[in-house]
């Protein structure tokens, strides 16, 4: 090796400047390049043996430089890019064959990935798995190697791009955060091979900003908050030698209450935040809803309503600001609620605690006139006669002593409102029928005082009652719908409604039954189109499996949660669904299996466990059968899967279009997911939401389906779809896109063929049918 020199470890600027944006110094022969960072990941972190420090490959990302051994002129051949220092054998110029070629660059979101160099005096033990440690071999004499190195790849965390010109190598068989170790001298060898590269797919690419002061904290997921450190060397003790990778860890119960960035777009303008409308309404209530999924996700606990309400408020996403009689822009009757705080974010109710909003000087009023009142039934309210309500007045007690309400606040004015005979907003709060001890707030429209008298109290103190008389002429989609669905859930009246047909059409196929009613015309008794009720997707033979995945192997009795399982790892790190609730959409969710070890009510098993809402197919006045729910919906709840025989293109008959799911339509785009800003996470941590399927996805449910194949069109949705995939076969869940009445008819955007653009500013939607949805918005067409 005449004409070889040792390569000299570089300043331990070469180290720092990787932080600071500063021009790396090489003292060495030849030139480093630098680090190149691509991250759809949580770390890149350089490795740089200096004279004066060297990297700790065993503290994690945040860990600071710590002092090696003093430099020998020893050079070590390359054990491979995952490797940490160890001491190597006096310097051998036999051992630098391979010094003039270029560096190796690794690129890896994963937590190990181990190249291995058949270069060495270790092998790689195979029968072992991805994890193994390596195995001891005899002397390499002589040895050559041409061949490329195996690739190992595995979902794992840590990524330490290595330069291979000191004198230590890393111990590959400890994982990545193993201590070095040593190893022994290698002679006579010799080695061609390319640098490594490391390249896994994964659903987000996060670009590297080294223009601020965040780094993402290796370890902790895809929606990890960004750790702020300072300029200059790494967080971490100078003597720290060992111990596990630190890591930032969401603490329960700390409140995530952003600052208001100046480049922020809430894509509210100051007009909408004063007077919205229906679309601006529906956008704060899902925005709204998704930040308090993602709390829940993070098990923020008693917090999670005030600060998600907080944060909407800080960062501009509410509207209606401005108190008001009557109507409210944007808001229906029928809307409703699952917390106080949404009705306050669109400006149907703004007291926060108070059970009776008003208006003041500040609105223009000389005295109190009440503007809405909600029952909740903390009072002693009557609201057992139909469009009537004896509302108790406010107050009542002092201290917890009880005494008498006192003609002052919102008893005022109320009192002000009978004597002018205006307008109230009234909400009726009722018990979730599925969390007793949470309430649900219905919107049902416009009362009028028509009475005031007092009462003695269960306390035994008096109080006022205002007797609050619903007006004519509004639609009957409030609390009406909510108590006839109320009995039919308690009661079990189906079999006596008008227009009874049939008890059950899914013919106990279905662990509730799913009555059919026609009331558009009561004395036709004519059943839907005969078809075999399924409860999954079927499949033909031509459908080849969507993945050969392996399942959780380490969940044995207990539900996913840990991120040492599979199944978690390949959903981000964390449970797609909160108490049978999405979270997120996201472009493909997988569930657990068959081939998975954990029990069939684990957290991460939701469309495969089937239908849980109580079911309605009934007859529409224009649009054929449709399929309604008896419950009340939340946002995100799981719906149902649209089950049917999943054929390929060639296989789709012109009777199926009736019937037929496409995941290859186009489909109108809309935002559902939490916004980082929103939760004090970096805008590169925000969940995407366009799918990823590997192959189209055809569903006919002509001759085999289930209550999804009810379900109707419409270009203003109330339900979306999400792909899911378990069992090597990806299927089609149907989730609630917002708050939904009981007996609401549930839709979802069928798609269209094509789209054409006319002019600038304007899309042509076409698709096969003609559209019947109504929806001020509507396409024209579907399918």
């Amino acid at each position: 090796m005449d004409g070889l020199t040792p390569i000299k470890a570089t300043s331990v600027s070469s180290f720092i400047g990787y932080f600071e944006d500063e021009q790396v110094e090489n003292t060495s022969s030849s030139t480093v390049p630098p680090p190149v960072l691509v991250s759809p990941l949580l770390s890149i972190v350089p490795f740089d043996a200096s004279n004066k420090g060297s990297y700790d490959a065993d503290a994690g990302p945040s860990t600071g430089p710590i002092k090696p051994k003093p430099y020998n002129e020893t050079y070590s051949t390359r054990a491979g890019p995952l490797t940490g220092p160890v001491k190597s054998e006096p310097y051998d110029e036999t051992c630098i064959m391979n010094a003039g070629g270029p560096l190796p660059q690794v690129i890896a979101p994963l937590r190990s990935v181990r190249p291995i160099f058949d270069i060495n005096n270790y092998s790689y033990c195979e029968g072992a798995g991805p994890s193994s440690t390596p195995k001891k071999r005899g002397r390499c004499d002589d040895d050559e190697t041409h061949l490329p190195p195996p690739l190992d790849v595995t979902p794992l965390r840590s990524v330490r791009p290595f330069y291979d010109f000191n004198n230590h190598s890393y111990y590959a068989g400890a994982g990545p955060s193993s201590a070095p170790t040593k190893r022994g001298r290698c002679d006579h060898e010799e080695t061609h091979l390319p640098p490594p590269l490391d390249v896994t797919p994964l659903q987000i690419i996060r670009p590297s900003d080294g223009s601020n002061n965040y780094s993402f904290v290796s370890g902790a997921g895809p929606s990890t908050v960004p750790e702020k450190r300072r300029l200059g060397r790494p967080k971490g003790s100078k003597n720290k030698t060992s111990g596990e990778k630190e890591q930032k860890v969401e603490v329960p119960n700390v409140k995530k209450v952003p600052t208001k960035p100046s480049n922020y777009d809430s894509r509210i303008t100051e007009a909408e935040i004063v007077n919205g409308n229906r679309d601006i309404v529906e956008s704060v209530m899902m925005r709204f809803d998704a930040v308090r999924r993602r709390f829940c996700q993070l098990n923020l606990q008693k917090y999670i309503l005030t600060t998600a309400e907080a944060n909407c408020r800080t960062m501009g996403v509410q509207t209606n600001k401005k108190r008001r009689r009557g109507t409210v822009p944007g808001v229906e009757i029928g809307d409703i609620f699952y917390f106080w705080g949404e009705m306050c974010l669109v400006g149907l109710h703004r007291q926060a605690v108070a059970g009776i909003d008003y208006l003041t000087v500040e609105d223009g009023e000389v005295l109190p006139l009440a503007s809405s009142v909600v029952s909740s039934g903390q009072y002693d309210d009557d609201i057992n006669q139909p469009d009537m309500l004896i509302y108790s007045g406010h107050g009542g007690s002092k201290n917890d002593v009880p005494q008498d309400q006192v003609m002052e606040r919102g008893n005022l004015a109320l009192q002000r409102s009978y004597i002018r005979n205006t307008d109230v907003k009234v909400i009726l709060g009722r018990s979730d029928p599925y969390l007793v001890d949470k309430k649900i707030y219905i919107y049902d429209g416009l009362y009028n005082v028509t009475n005031i008298h007092t009462s003695i109290g269960k306390s035994g103190c008096i109080e006022f009652k205002f007797k609050l008389v619903r007006k004519a002429d509004q639609p009957r989609t409030g609390y009406a719908m909510w108590k006839e669905a109320e009995s039919l859930r308690t009661l079990n009246m189906s079999a006596s409604r008008k227009g009874f047909i049939h008890e059950d059409y899914s013919f106990g196929n279905e662990l509730l039954p799913v009555p059919v009613v026609n009331e558009v015309d009561e004395d036709d008794k004519t059943n839907p189109d005969d078809f075999e009720y399924i409860t999954s997707q079927h499949y033909t033979d031509a459908i080849p499996i969507d993945s050969q995945a392996l399942g959780c192997q380490n969940c044995q009795e207990e539900s996913c949660t840990h991120l040492s399982c599979m199944c978690m790892h390949k959903n981000g790190g964390q449970v797609p669904y909160h108490k049978s609730v999405l979270v997120c959409r996201k472009p493909m969710i997988y569930e657990c299996g068959e081939d998975c070890v954990c029990p069939n009510d684990c957290k991460n098993r939701l469309v495969q466990n089937g239908l849980k809402l109580h079911m309605e197919v009934f007859k529409t006045i224009n649009r054929g059968w449709g399929l309604r729910s008896w419950d009340p919906i939340r946002a995100g709840t799981f719906i149902c899967e649209f089950a049917g025989v999943r054929k390929t293109k060639e296989a789709v008959k012109d009777e199926d279009h009736d019937y037929l799911f496409d995941s290859s339509r186009v489909y109108q785009k809309f935002r559902w997911n939490y916004e980082p800003e929103l939760v004090c996470e970096s805008i590169w941590e925000s969940v995407p939401e366009v799918f990823n399927l590997p192959t189209q996805v055809l569903i006919s449910a002509k001759e085999k389906g289930n209550v999804a194949r009810f379900m109707n069109h419409s270009c203003l949705p109330n339900v979306f779809w999400q792909p899911i995939e378990y069992d090597g076969y990806v299927r089609i869940g149907l989730f609630a896109m917002k708050h939904i009445l009981p007996l609401t008819e549930l839709t979802y955007d069928y798609g269209v063929s094509s789209v054409e653009k006319v002019g600038e500013d304007e899309i042509l939607y076409r698709g096969n049918k003609i559209c019947l949805c109504g929806a001020v918005k509507c396409r024209g067409s579907f399918g």
